[in-house]
């Protein structure tokens, strides 16, 4: 989908509050509210806008501790990446993975209340999957945590 100035605008300012009635996110972007709702509407249907959700405060809900976990595996067929998203899937702790290149094959963000409860999740890990290593280490402190996407990159950039 080709984003002109407006959709990216629309796009910056849902991302930041995307309780903000129509009528303000039209008036911001310059546009009436019936051509801002299609813009709206077409964005959704394209899956340029995936989800509307509320972010929750991790601390208040007694998730105080993250947890950076590197994994290596030896083992790369299909049947053992299947499995392991599927282990992954099973525990909510878990809420980012990813597949790395470089030395690590995989690293997973993990919130929990506190050790005890990492190494319970560790546990579960290595009794499920073989694993050739898995290298954990603590946030001590966060500087910067968003879910702000840059908008402004256009797909023949290549800054």
């Amino acid at each position: 989908m080709e984003l002109d100035t407006k959709d990216r605008l629309i796009l910056s300012i849902l991302q930041r509050d995307v309780t903000l009635g129509l009528q303000t996110i039209a008036q911001r972007v310059g546009l009436s509210p019936t051509p801002c709702w299609r813009r709206i509407q077409k964005l959704e249907q394209n899956g340029v806008i995936r989800a509307k959700v509320a972010l929750l405060d991790k601390t208040q809900l007694n998730l105080g501790v993250t947890v950076f976990v590197s994994i290596k595996t030896s083992s790369h067929s299909q049947a053992w990446l299947d499995r392991f998203k599927q282990l992954l899937s099973d525990i909510p702790e878990i809420i980012e993975a990813h597949r790395l290149s470089g030395n690590v094959d995989y690293l997973l963000q993990i919130v929990v209340p506190d050790i005890d409860r990492y190494d319970v999740i560790y546990k579960k890990l290595i009794e499920h999957l073989d694993f050739a290593d898995i290298s954990s280490a603590f946030a001590m402190e966060t500087f910067k945590k968003t879910t702000e996407l840059p908008t402004d990159y256009r797909p023949q950039d290549n800054r």
